[in-house]
């Protein structure tokens, strides 16, 4: 038994070392084990500088990323309360309790206040 457990961690790691002999020139290489809700395993290359780059407003925080993050962040029934071009206001309910988090407009939806 304690054979095959050996052959089996010396072949994953032939593998893994397999993987970091392959050129990834200006592709992007992830290999990814899935996590809690998506038990997928794979190795994935590509590209996504392109699709990156033409969103045009790839820089701010748009209301929709702003809900997804709140929604995240553990709060229900999220709605935007408030735009402008430094915050975007996001309020919703959280263990019975009315919460306001106030995201930056800027490029990864940063949480000013909570």
């Amino acid at each position: 038994m304690f054979n095959q457990i050996k052959t089996a961690a010396l072949s994953g790691l032939v593998a893994l070392g397999t993987l970091a002999a392959v050129p990834a020139q200006a592709d992007s290489i992830y290999l990814g084990f899935g996590n809690n809700h998506d038990r997928r395993v794979g190795v994935y290359t590509g590209d996504d500088e392109d699709g990156f780059r033409r969103d045009r407003n790839w820089r701010r925080c748009s209301p929709d990323r702003a809900l997804d993050k709140a929604e995240r962040m553990g709060l229900h029934r999220v709605r935007i309360v408030d735009i402008n071009r430094r915050v975007v206001k996001v309020a919703g309910r959280q263990y019975g309790d009315r919460v306001v988090v106030v995201f930056a407009n800027e490029r990864g939806c940063p949480v000013i206040y909570r």
